[in-house]
């Protein structure tokens, strides 16, 4: 009996052992559990951190002087063949959460305003350096910018003004002027038909399109709007081919107003649309030279000044097709202290977003805005509103 009890107790104290490993071993197993995921939590903490970090320091840096040879920088366009391809996506966005409340001049962008260098004395052939000529900090988000006055022939503030960039659809202010200057007013209203080699160009480069179709024949008029308020490709190539019989000759057309205005030496286009080429560029300063000698034509003035446009009615398009430029509409009720008048924008990835605008303030002194390589199209918008509404105020 004893022995049998001995044998129980023994039987018994090795289960209890047996249990009190198995629960030891359970604890280990938990620890090591709740160890990894600590670890795994941190390391996704400061990976989170470490990102926020990366974005503050990007948004803060300006990328590369020469955008020409800089990487596509977009999300919804690896490619960027074509200028102003991610704006039709974004015309009905609204603007970003309390962008509209953000200061118009930041402590930043204060402290970084200062006199530009003496030995600056010139820009370019067309406007010139003063005393109290500011150079915009980071405040402006836009890597390039510049705003002239326009009437005195004076930069007013600057940045990055004489590097050159990539002007995307910007372009088609210069092919605006070309073609106004070899039309003549009964040019206005004669046809051109639509090609499919236009359309199969603008779609095979990805540009955006005022919405003309294979065989439609639209007005000279309807293609001057069409390049400007939607940024249409197939309205600027039909206007080279009208006025020139192809691209590659209204190309030249443009090449030589842009040594006619004294900026051959920093300016080169190779198509009409916008289209990114490593020998399509200009800087901002140029592109505030193109645009003053634009408005200073009474014709391309009414259309970089059109808010909408409805076009001819034709077999394709019974009602014509209503364009909008849409920078001027989703600027008109933003506080610049006077107002926009007319504007181009462009994007391609290489360029960012841009544009050149011009503007009149409270003393109907006149301005012409260019900003180049913005981080988004309502962050363009809200550069030029800050620029605007700072000098607005001088004396």
């Amino acid at each position: 009996m004893n022995d049998q009890r001995q044998e129980d107790d023994m039987r018994w104290l090795q289960v209890v052992r047996e249990k009190e490993e198995r629960r030891a071993r359970r604890k280990r197993q938990v620890f090591v559990q709740k160890l990894l995921l600590s670890v795994f939590v941190i390391a996704i903490a400061l990976a989170a951190v470490l990102f926020a970090v990366g974005v503050a320091e990007k948004n803060g840096t300006s990328k590369p002087e020469n955008n020409a040879n800089s990487t596509a920088d977009t999300v919804t366009d690896t490619s960027a063949a074509g200028p102003d391809k991610n704006e039709a996506a974004d015309q009905s966005q609204n603007p970003p959460e309390n962008e509209s409340d953000e200061p118009l001049t930041t402590a930043d962008d204060q402290g970084n305003s200062q006199t530009v260098v003496s030995y600056k004395k010139s820009a370019n052939s067309i406007y010139q350096y003063q005393e109290n000529t500011r150079t915009l900090g980071k405040g402006i988000l836009s890597s390039h910018a510049v705003l002239v006055d326009p009437d005195q022939q004076t930069i007013l503030a600057c940045k990055a003004e004489t590097k050159r960039i990539v002007p995307a659809s910007m372009t088609k202010v210069l092919t605006l002027l070309t073609a106004v200057e070899h039309l003549d007013e009964s040019d206005l209203d004669k046809k051109f038909k639509m090609t499919v080699e236009i359309t199969d160009f603008s779609y095979k480069n990805e540009c955006s399109a005022a919405g003309f179709e294979i065989g439609e024949k639209i007005t000279v008029r309807d293609l001057l709007y069409g390049t400007i308020l939607p940024s249409g490709a197939d309205a600027a190539m039909g206007l080279a081919e009208y006025v020139a019989g192809s691209q590659e000759a209204f190309v030249e057309m443009m090449n030589d107003k842009l040594s006619e205005l004294g900026l051959s030496d920093t300016a080169h286009f190779t198509n009409c649309i916008g289209i990114y080429d490593e020998d399509h560029y200009c800087t901002v300063l140029d592109m505030a030279a193109i645009m003053n000698a634009a408005i200073d034509n009474e014709l391309c003035k009414e259309v970089l000044s059109a808010r909408t446009y409805t076009t001819s009615k034709t077999k394709k398009h019974p009602e014509g097709l209503l364009l909008s430029n849409w920078f001027l509409r989703r600027i008109e009720d933003k506080d610049t202290g006077g107002a926009v008048v007319g504007a181009k924008t462009g994007y391609v990835g290489e360029a960012g977003n841009c544009a050149v605008s011009f503007g009149i303030d409270e003393k109907e002194r006149n301005y012409i805005c260019v900003t180049a390589d913005a981080p988004g199209s309502w962050k363009c918008i809200y550069d030029q509103v800050k620029i605007y509404k700072r000098f607005s105020k001088r004396k």
